[in-house]
């Protein structure tokens, strides 16, 4: 549904802020990166900006999505606050938006509430700018000057099944705009911290050879504990792997993953050199190793997402199916990780990965 108060625009915007209000990790946040690049492509002079609604502020996705190379600005509120006290500072905010990103172009990505919809018609009244958004109930659209349909009409339009894939959603609202993602990748590129890092890494493993890198990320962040995966059977696979081909082995992790480290190394009986990472690193360190890497291995985590966007070959393992996070490009195999059968199809799947070349980033 169309509002028929304004007009879209005929010139393509300069600026363009896009609004999100989901959880703070990495793989949300690094996810919208494939809309980002479609309307980078559809838009190359514009700007684009990110204003991120969130129940965590300060947590270290934040550091890798500030400086991402698809981003001019990016802004972050916390959300938590209800009431007058809440709505204050979000008011100062988007008129601080207004001013320094003057976007012509608001794209509210968000499908349900009224928080998005609002602050989307205050930046858009303050920088005289066109809103876009989900109608995703009646009546909802009206807060726009171009709806898209809802998520069910989007899904069933595409042909595909709820719930959506985490990188597809915020194309719903790019609907709106006649955008398409057609299998764009979520993309990633390495900050000057992460390529110092990545020599310095080559260096520490001290190995003239050079060996290949196997990386490997056993953790899944502080609510994944049910995406953990089991320790033997990881230990089974990474030891063959490593056997097969020389490895050196790079453990990442957070500092409350260093134990989860330990007891993987519990079980592994190492055949070339290993290096464990977890608390020894920040987040744009992480981008270093992750793109020296080979291979990498990992749980349904923010570094699956950074490796996929690096387009280093992943192999990203689920302790059930779970499509709605997986990516399905050529750099990519997802598989679960339970059974001996499992264990068998994660070996081919990564000697497959270490054949593929990914293409360049764009």
């Amino acid at each position: 549904m169309t509002s028929p108060r304004l007009n879209f625009p005929k010139k393509p915007p300069r600026s363009i802020l896009l609004l999100k209000g989901h959880s703070a990790g990495v793989g949300d946040l690094l996810r919208s990166s494939a809309a980002w690049r479609v309307l980078r492509n559809e838009f190359p002079e514009a700007q684009l900006h990110l204003w991120f609604l969130t129940r965590d502020p300060g947590v270290a996705a934040e550091q890798l999505i500030a400086r991402h190379h698809l981003l001019a600005g990016f802004y972050v509120s916390d959300k938590r606050t209800k009431g007058y006290t809440g709505w204050k500072p979000l008011l100062a905010k988007a008129h601080q938006i207004a001013k320094e990103a003057h976007p012509e172009l608001v794209v509210d990505c968000e499908p349900n509430g009224l928080r998005t919809s609002l602050l989307a018609r205050f930046v858009a009244y303050w920088a005289r700018a066109t809103t876009v958004g989900i109608a995703q109930v009646p009546g909802r659209g009206w807060f726009y000057h171009r709806a898209a349909p809802s998520f069910e009409r989007y899904a069933r339009r595409h042909g595909t099944a709820l719930p959506l894939n985490y990188a597809e959603r915020d194309f719903v609202a790019l609907a709106a705009l006649g955008l398409e993602r057609r299998n764009t990748p979520i993309e990633l590129r390495e900050t000057d911290e992460a390529r110092a890092f990545r020599q310095k890494l080559r260096a520490e493993l001290g190995d003239k050879n050079e060996p290949p890198l196997l990386g490997l990320n056993v953790g899944c962040g502080t609510n994944g504990f049910d995406k953990r995966l089991d320790v033997a059977w990881l230990a089974a696979l990474v030891g063959e792997l490593q056997r097969r081909h020389g490895f050196a082995l790079i453990l990442t992790g957070a500092p409350f993953e260093r134990e989860l480290n330990q007891r993987f190394l519990a079980q592994f009986q190492p055949s070339g050199p290993l290096l464990d990472l977890a608390g020894r690193t920040t987040i744009l360190e992480v981008t270093g190793a992750i793109a020296a890497c080979r291979l990498f291995i990992s749980s349904d985590s923010g570094p699956y997402h950074m490796a996929v966007g690096l387009r280093v070959p992943t192999l990203a393992l689920f302790n059930w199916e779970n499509t709605p996070h997986y990516h399905h490009h050529e750099w990519v195999e997802c598989r679960q990780a339970r059974t001996s059968q499992h264990l068998t199809e994660a070996l081919q799947a990564a000697e497959r990965l270490l054949r593929c070349v990914p293409p360049p980033l764009p």
